[in-house]
């Protein structure tokens, strides 16, 4: 899919990942940017950075179908149709299955998290396959691409990231049944499973917590730039063959347990 004017949405757009993508999408492949996002104050400075004509920033919890509802109808009274669903808004909260003394953790704590980097996926998933149903296919045959960014972590979890880690295994897990589901529509579905990569949540950690998180990564010996991540989603909107699939982009990396 050709990426020139059309409307991407972006989960987590605010910060992170999601706003790399969406500040590369917007200003190097003429796309228009819809950054759904908690965070109002990010979201607004985005939107003035990328000027109005190119995004839009709707605070969302992704955990409710209303908040979904209601961004998706500004999304569409503004720019009329959606092409891309990037749904990277997610939160790592710790979950052992086992406290220091032993005792089972709370069913709530572990149900956040699932609720959130899953059913959240789901949920926009759902309500943005729903407009791009819509669309006129392309020359190709295509009606909209959904990219949801699972993790490492799907794979080889560290102690304490059993919710972290069933949440993004699901979502990797969903390609495929969703790939098959919507094909009939020209919606292609894929994730991404990023490794290591400078976000400013990791640039912030202390220099030596960094260093060590870098020593697992195998080549090469850094985290990952965020536009090598914009690079990735780009690649999977505009290969039309790429489908139900996980793309891993993480040097290589296996983290340790702990």
């Amino acid at each position: 899919m050709n990426l020139q004017d059309k409307i991407v949405v972006i989960t987590g757009g605010a910060s992170g990942l999601g706003r790399a993508a969406a500040e590369y999408l917007a200003t190097k492949k003429g796309a228009k940017v819809a950054l759904l996002d908690l965070n109002a104050k990010a979201g607004a400075e985005t939107v003035a950075a990328l000027g109005e004509d190119k995004a839009i920033f709707c605070q969302t919890d992704v955990t409710s179908e209303e908040s979904i509802d209601t961004s998706i109808s500004a999304i569409m009274a503004k720019f009329g149709a959606i092409h891309v669903d990037i749904n990277a808004a997610g939160i790592p909260l710790p979950c052992k299955i086992l406290d220091k003394e032993g005792k089972a953790t709370s069913l709530e704590k572990y149900a956040t998290v699932i609720k959130v980097n899953l059913n959240g996926v789901f949920n926009v998933m759902a309500k943005c396959a729903e407009q791009m149903a819509k669309n006129q296919p392309d020359e190709k045959g295509e009606r909209g691409v959904v990219i949801n960014i699972s993790s490492g972590a799907a794979y080889e979890g560290q102690i304490g990231q059993s919710a972290y880690s069933g949440s993004k295994g699901g979502v990797n897990s969903m390609n495929m049944p969703a790939a098959r589901e919507l094909a009939k529509y020209g919606i292609r579905v894929n994730s991404i499973a990023p490794g290591l990569f400078g976000t400013p949540m990791v640039k912030s950690l202390d220099e030596k917590v960094q260093k060590i998180l870098i020593s697992m990564c195998e080549a090469p010996k850094r985290m990952g730039e965020m536009v090598e991540f914009s690079h990735t989603c780009i690649y999977l909107v505009e290969n039309s063959y790429v489908n139900g699939r996980c793309l891993r982009l993480d040097a290589a990396t296996v983290m340790q347990a702990r």
